[in-house]
């Protein structure tokens, strides 16, 4: 897979060239990323950003979703269980293993890992009873190394950044157009309401990355397909808390609703739940 990856890494598509050390990063650890050029979000009304002083700095992120050949090519396992192509999303991983695979991922490229993990001391912040793990993980904010998106970030980004036209979806306003959820993710169109029985029967599941529209910035699959883990703790009442028990997820799935695929949808789950429906995607900081 490694020589595979390697002998493509010149076609890749990507908007940050301008990297230092790009030779490392797409000659070792291939991404397709795009550079969002940061600013006010002038999109739709019921963006959680809207009319807001709230400005987005320039960041990357992942043009998709991470796929299972690139969590296998850095992990060495594939933790799937929908399996049939590996272009497929990876899910059913928690978002510490995320964290990981992150890190993991820019030592291949020769990146300063983002996150700094010490998992012999209990995170003061994680208010959760529940989570065994509980590591001490902060962020080293000069590091040039992957990352999850913030929750600013991920619905500035889904929302079509400053070139937003107003989607209520990731790139549309016809979700089908847009995303993997439950009516169109089986073998056949699903009408009525959310019924798992019926979901189960028709063969519902995830699909290769990018054969929906893209949105306005090129990015694919932030409306459906696998939920995405997002760096921030979980609170229904703000986008960016100090503390918690959750992390945020973000983008509804292919087992998911209309509703939860919309730009400004956010929920939350415990950061070591694994889901077949949950997954990740990358983001790097551009340094001044």
């Amino acid at each position: 897979m490694k020589l595979i990856l390697l002998s493509v890494a010149g076609l890749l598509l990507t908007t940050c060239s301008s990297i230092e050390e790009n030779h490392l990063w797409e000659q070792i650890a291939p991404a397709d990323v795009v550079r969002v050029a940061g600013g006010a979000f002038l999109g739709t009304p019921s963006s959680n950003l809207f009319d807001t002083p709230i400005i987005i700095e320039d960041f990357y992120i992942g043009r998709n979703l991470v796929t299972q050949a690139e969590w296998i090519e850095v992990m060495g396992e594939n933790p799937a269980y929908f399996t049939l192509d590996l272009n497929n999303p990876v899910e059913r991983v928690t978002w510490y293993e995320a964290i990981l695979f992150l890190n993991r991922r820019s030592e291949l490229a020769g990146l300063v890992p983002f996150y700094q993990i010490d998992k012999t001391i209990v995170y003061p912040n994680n208010l959760s009873s529940t989570d065994e793990y509980r590591w001490s993980i902060s962020i080293n904010e000069n590091a040039t190394g992957y990352r999850l998106p913030t929750n600013l970030e991920w619905e500035f980004a889904a929302g079509g950044g400053v070139y937003s036209q107003g989607y209520a979806f990731s790139g549309s306003d016809e979700l089908s157009e847009a995303g993997w959820f439950f009516r169109n993710s089986g073998d056949e169109f699903l009408d009525g309401i959310w019924n798992w029985p019926a979901i189960s029967e028709n063969n519902a599941r995830t699909h290769p990355v990018a054969q929906k529209i893209p949105n306005e910035l090129g990015l694919y699959d932030m409306s459906g397909n696998v939920r995405e883990w997002i760096f921030n703790w979980y609170n229904p009442e703000k986008l960016t808390p100090d503390n918690g028990e959750w992390r945020v997820v973000r983008g509804g799935s292919w087992l998911t609703g209309e509703d939860a695929q919309r730009i400004y949808f956010y929920d939350g789950m415990p950061p070591y739940k694994r889901t077949y429906e949950l997954g990740l995607r990358i983001a790097r900081s551009i340094l001044n």
